[in-house]
């Protein structure tokens, strides 16, 4: 008898999925159910859709070719209930659909920005293309914007609209940005480059209300009672995997829901994968987050394989992300936090949250010393340990980026340059080449 698997979600994983689904079994059925209008795009260009980088048909990877070749039913709908007695999904509408496997691929939303006016109009976040058109609609040239949030997305907002010609005025609640991953002069330099962008920012900063006129947002005011006027205000605060449908189902869950290597939940036959599972890191002993396009593809495609039948663990790697703040690409992988970071950011509420676009492996704190370079745009962080290099910060120059992910990623042993790393003015560039030459790492 054919299997029949269905997908719940349409991001990634889902699709990294259905792939490998295809790649081994080529006769069974396999329904994919989403409520995005949308269909699958990419999310992390959703920021240089917001700069006019990028057109929105650009934004589409596959093709209908490419669905076509595949052989999935999409189905547009809401899935409100499981039972995995029966073995069926109920849909918003009444319709039931049986599945021998299922994959919950649900994703993650937005923290929602809970104070005053958070719902009038010109008050945006930034989780789907619908939201991006909606700012974009009401991005006005000339007019002002305030953004708020302490991550990547919040960033990617901020310098979308000032690229839309707005006047941007950006509250974060930190002395600094993203003092949960960045070291103080890292923030520094992103900092710097907003301001030469012209995006005005508010340190120490916290909305307490948005202030509206006719229902839409006309400015806020501050916790410490200054007043901020503009027609358009955005949050990006974190987000939180949309675990609803799983604890309904009565899986087990935290934060996310809980998965083992093999991206099996609790329940048999039912696995996730994607930003809503809490995939177990041996590293750390611990079920960590991440928000990354890179995982969530690696974790589909892993759950993918289990379905149809091909016993295979997901090896969780570093975690790598290579995005753009401020204009400069900055490449993070692995344990990057340090004490400096991680007490400059205590008592801070989102420390026990995540962002689009971060990974909680960034903040374990790694037994380790701190090596870097450079406190212009062009700048080096590396965390090393005993043997290996454990996690570092790339920014500006990224001829190292990807020699940097093998030695990290494959635990590369660095004893015989750890000295000269850690040397007083060391210049981490030239150990690293002539480490990568010798080691032809590549």
């Amino acid at each position: 008898m054919m299997t029949r698997y269905v997908l719940i979600g349409m991001g990634v994983a889902a699709i990294s999925a259905l792939e490998s689904i295809r790649s081994i079994d080529d006769q069974g059925e396999i329904f994919i159910i989403s409520d995005d209008p949308y269909g699958y795009y990419s999310r992390p260009g959703l920021a240089y859709y917001l700069t006019g980088e990028l057109e929105e048909k650009q934004l589409y990877p596959y093709q209908k070719e490419d669905f076509l070749r595949l052989r999935a039913q999409f189905i547009r709908g809401r899935v409100v209930k499981v039972d995995p007695e029966e073995r069926q999904v109920v849909l918003e509408d009444g319709t039931f659909l049986g599945y021998d496997k299922l994959l919950i691929a649900t994703g993650a939303q937005a923290a929602p920005l809970k104070i005053p006016g958070a719902e009038l109009r010109g008050v945006h976040k930034l989780d789907h293309l619908a939201d991006a058109r909606a700012m974009l609609g009401n991005a006005r040239r000339g007019g002002t914007a305030i953004v708020t949030g302490g991550g990547i997305t919040a960033i990617e907002i901020a310098e979308g609209l000032a690229a839309r010609g707005m006047n941007v005025l950006y509250v974060m609640r930190s002395h600094r940005y993203w003092p949960s991953v960045l070291e103080e002069a890292e923030s520094e330099i992103v900092e710097s480059l907003l301001e030469r962008e012209n995006i005005q920012i508010y340190r120490k900063s916290e909305l307490a209300e948005i202030v509206g006129r006719n229902g839409r947002a006309a400015g806020a005011r501050l916790v410490d009672g200054r007043s901020l006027k503009a027609e358009l205000a955005a949050f990006a605060i974190g987000v939180s995997p949309r675990i609803a449908l799983a604890q309904q189902l009565g899986l087990r869950c935290e934060r996310g829901i809980l998965v083992n290597e093999y991206m099996e939940t609790s329940l048999a036959d039912i696995y996730a994968a994607g930003d809503v599972a809490q995939v177990f890191d041996p590293a750390s002993g611990k079920h960590l987050l991440d928000s990354l396009w890179g995982p969530a593809l690696e974790q589909g495609r892993t759950a993918g394989l289990n379905m149809a039948g091909q016993r295979t663990p997901y090896q969780k790697p570093a975690a790598l992300n290579v995005t753009r703040l401020a204009g400069l690409t900055v490449t993070i992988i692995g344990a990057v936090s340090s004490p400096s970071t991680l007490s400059d950011h205590k008592g801070e509420q989102d420390l026990l949250s995540i962002a689009r676009g971060d990974s909680e492996t960034w903040r374990q704190l790694p037994d380790c010393i701190i090596a870097q370079s450079g406190f212009d745009v062009n700048h080096m962080r590396l965390m090393i340990g005993e043997k290996h290099i454990l996690g570092a910060v790339v920014m500006g120059d990224q001829k190292l980026s990807a020699p940097l992910q093998k030695i990290i990623r494959q635990k590369v042993e660095i004893t015989p340059i750890r000295e000269q790393l850690l040397a007083p003015q060391a210049s981490l560039a030239d150990v690293l080449v002539q480490f990568v030459h010798r080691t032809q790492i590549s």
